[in-house]
């Protein structure tokens, strides 16, 4: 049931630059989360045509990172001065509360009204957020905003129906990934190296974490490489981050 916030946090705010991931680790969310960035592109060139007024569509990955972003053409210059960029988290420690760090809050759909934001860049914004959830795992949040106008009942409609339709193309595409997705297999030991490569740690690090010798991490990195097709760690970590059997929200560190 979409929830309604009626209070601001009691909690004081103090007002500091959000926080983003690094270029390089966004690559890798970008490329994780493909599918979910493609499936959205498709579905807002299917209805931005039929949209009336102001409207901020932002898409964030299931830790408030921010994929992608559309917007009304009247609001380009509110955008590009605003704060909001690729890579920026939305969690309420980044930004403070905001409609979707209440959505992340709450695994619920929620609607803020601008005085309940407490970034002030965001006290001209009436916010619509819901997760995206599949079989009970959050891949996403989808929010939907309007700039210093009130939000009409049918932008909220369209947002839910969006995020219907949204799940629906994503479904589809990740099922006709599956069989190519089991061609690939890794042992656990091997799945924890590479877990350990796409964190950043090195050869040494590896070795020290899982208490074996470095020649035995080298070992199950060229065996990785040789069942991924690939002649670095950074293309191992590149393709496995295209298939859903690989994704396991592992390049994070939570905000």
């Amino acid at each position: 049931m979409q929830q309604t916030k009626d209070k601001t946090s009691s909690k004081t705010y103090i007002p500091s630059p959000p926080l983003f991931v690094s270029q390089s680790q966004f690559d890798i969310i970008c490329k994780q989360n493909q599918t979910l960035i493609s499936v959205f592109a498709k579905c807002i060139s299917d209805i931005k045509e039929y949209l009336t007024g102001s409207f901020v569509f932002l898409l964030t990955d299931a830790h408030g990172v921010l994929l992608t972003i559309e917007y009304s053409k009247n609001l380009e210059s509110t955008v590009r001065r605003s704060p909001i960029r690729l890579g920026m988290y939305f969690t309420e420690k980044s930004c403070g509360v905001n409609a979707i760090s209440e959505a992340m809050s709450c695994s619920g759909p929620i609607y803020l009204r601008p005085e309940q934001h407490e970034n002030a860049f965001f006290h001209t914004w009436h916010c619509f957020s819901t997760p995206l959830t599949i079989d009970g795992e959050n891949i996403g949040f989808l929010d939907v905003s309007t700039v210093n106008e009130d939000m009409k009942t049918e932008l909220i409609a369209i947002a839910k129906l969006l995020s219907e339709h949204l799940l629906s193309g994503y479904r589809s595409r990740i099922t006709s990934q599956v069989d190519g997705d089991c061609s690939i297999k890794l042992t656990d030991r091997q799945l924890h190296v590479l877990k350990l490569i796409a964190q950043g740690h090195t050869v040494k690090s590896i070795a020290l974490i899982m208490k074996i010798k470095e020649c035995t991490v080298n070992h199950h990195k060229k065996i990785i490489f040789d069942k991924l097709g690939v002649r670095s760690s950074t293309e191992a970590v590149l393709k496995v981050a295209r298939l859903p059997y690989f994704q396991k929200n592992l390049y994070y560190t939570k905000i």
